[in-house]
């Protein structure tokens, strides 16, 4: 844990100085603090997250990374007593603002959860039904972007000749590249990942690795896992959270063969979590 200014200044330095240029970020987070009443769960952490990569965001239970990733599409806002200081910094706005049409955002940085949520819909309902409440009503329109969605997603194929029939039909791994496929359909320009595979077997999880890798060539994502493997597997650069404090933020590949941080080896290697 980070138990002084001085340390903490030291740490938020450290990320700092492991990020690109400026013009290559897509979030830059700074001295983000959240709070679920009195408690505090995020210690104000700075974060530069870079575009067109993925983001791994580790460690134990409770310390902290899926709060902070909530709190980038303001998720939380949602949660009573919840509240955040700071700035997360977005196409040059504080997205914490009051000012923020929170809706809005949600359009431009998606989410996708741990557990397939499809709606109680066709396959194509799921993806239009957001569409539509956008305002687009044209059927020839709805179907492109159905089918370019699904693609993205990996799922046309499989999918393209039922598309009118129950996305519950679905298979676990299915549910959440369609979930993914939602997502796409809003054009998001950040995808905020809360342990989209932890519920699927093998080889379903390996689609959605595959998946993640080749979205980000037009997505910025971001990743909770408590998966070290998939970590290594998907992520350009990894952060490690514990107890609300980014302990380190570097590279994936020196993140998990050559820490700086003597308690991130020691999490990386089992010891504790």
């Amino acid at each position: 844990m980070v138990t002084t200014f001085e340390e903490k200044e030291r740490v938020n330095q450290a990320v700092r100085s492991n990020s690109q240029l400026q013009n290559d970020l897509i979030l830059e987070v700074n001295n983000l603090e959240i709070f679920y009443g009195e408690k505090r769960a995020v210690n104000g952490i700075s974060i530069d997250i870079e575009k067109n990569s993925v983001t791994a965001l580790i460690g134990p239970s409770g310390c902290g990374k899926s709060t902070f990733l909530r709190s980038i599409n303001r998720m939380n806002d949602l949660i009573p007593g919840a509240r955040a200081e700071g700035e997360i910094i977005y196409e040059n706005l504080n997205i914490l603002s009051e000012q923020i049409d929170v809706v809005a955002l949600r359009k431009e940085i998606g989410m996708v959860f741990q557990k397939p949520n499809p709606f109680p819909k066709s396959i194509y309902e799921n993806i239009t039904h957001a569409l539509k409440f956008a305002g687009i009503k044209k059927k020839s329109e709805l179907d492109e972007m159905v089918e370019e969605s699904l693609k993205k997603a990996a799922l046309w194929e499989e999918v393209k000749d039922r598309l009118h029939k129950s996305a519950l039909s679905l298979s676990g791994g299915q549910q959440q590249r369609l979930c993914i496929a939602r997502t796409i359909a809003m054009k998001p320009t950040v995808m905020l990942l809360d342990e989209p595979s932890s519920a699927l077997d093998p080889i379903s999880n390996a689609k959605v690795e595959d998946l993640i890798v080749d979205l980000k060539k037009e997505y910025s994502i971001i990743i909770v896992t408590h998966n070290m493997q998939q970590a290594s597997r998907i992520s350009d650069k990894t952060a490690f959270f514990l107890s609300g404090d980014i302990i380190e933020y570097d590279y994936t590949e020196k993140i998990f063969t050559n820490p700086s941080v003597k308690k991130t080896e020691e999490y990386i290697s089992g010891r504790f979590g």
